[in-house]
């Protein structure tokens, strides 16, 4: 029997079981679905959201549901941006942005915006100008923290409806024009000069203080001085006092006699050759303070 008479008779009686296998063999790839780790599929129905499908193994019902959209989840970065922005003080600066986001709800993502891409970047450029009217330029440059979480925080509130998480929200530069810019600058030099000056007039003040210091304390010792000069001076005196008491006038008359020689020796004491001046009374200076002596051994 010829090869094609048996084909044709094979096929003839189980012509039903094949195409009951075609069919089932088209329903389980219609109807198994294997999402990746980093998308998630939304599925409808005769034109009707029917479901979001998550990673894994996902079953439809085949010919009835429809992939009709697949979505990543991974964050995404908008292209930065640069728009104008005029301050409280009336200044006009340009503020580079950029956005991280991503789609967490894709059944609002897709029918409730288009361009997602063209719709945060013109939300955040409505906040960028809102938010630097309110401020002046010395506070953007110094509060830039808080202005990026301002915004950050507003574009999270606006996109909630598009099923968007904004993760992050970067002001990466504020330009100002020439003019502002020199002033700014003239603006710095002034200020620097302003605090060198300062600086130099604490300086002098701080050296006067310390002279000042120094002449109190040179005079607080000069007293000191002249006090302990003054309290020997008077010590000496109560013993000489003292002994006028205890011996009479005779050792006053020493103590002078005493003080006239040691007077002498220091006139005759100095270097090289002198001609030493004595007063008339001088050898009795000495005699008196000999006999005086040889009395009181």
């Amino acid at each position: 029997m010829p090869i094609d008479q048996l084909i044709s008779e094979f096929l003839g009686q189980n012509i039903l079981y094949l195409l009951l296998a075609v069919f089932i063999i088209v329903c389980i790839l219609t109807g198994v679905r294997i999402v990746p780790q980093s998308q998630k599929f939304v599925v409808e129905r005769l034109g009707r959201l029917r479901s979001v499908l998550g990673p894994g193994i996902n079953f439809i019902v085949p010919f009835l549901d429809r992939v009709r959209h697949k979505v990543s989840i991974l964050e995404r970065q908008l292209p930065a941006m640069t728009q104008d922005a005029i301050t409280s003080d009336n200044v006009l600066v340009q503020v580079e942005t950029s956005v991280f986001y991503r789609i967490i709800e894709p059944e609002k993502t897709v029918y409730r915006i288009r361009d997602v891409d063209g719709a945060i970047s013109t939300t955040v450029a409505g906040i960028v100008r809102s938010e630097i009217g309110r401020m002046e330029l010395d506070q953007v440059q110094a509060n830039r923290a808080n202005l990026i979480d301002a915004v950050r925080q507003q574009v999270a509130q606006q996109v909630d409806d598009w099923g968007i998480e904004v993760t992050r929200a970067e002001i990466l530069d504020v330009n100002l024009d020439q003019a502002t810019r020199s002033a700014m600058l003239q603006q710095l030099n002034a200020e620097r000069a302003r605090r060198a000056h300062v600086t130099e007039a604490e300086g002098q003040k701080r050296a006067v203080e310390l002279q000042a210091d120094a002449e109190l304390y040179a005079a607080e010792q000069e007293a000191k001085a002249r006090r302990i000069a003054a309290e020997a001076e008077a010590y000496a005196t109560q013993v000489v006092a003292a002994a006028i008491a205890d011996n009479g006038l005779e050792a006053a008359q020493y103590q002078v006699a005493l003080k006239q020689v040691e007077a002498l020796n220091k006139l005759g004491a100095g270097q090289g050759n002198q001609t030493v001046v004595l007063p008339a009374d001088a050898v009795d200076a000495f005699g008196n303070a000999f006999k005086m002596l040889k009395g009181r051994s």
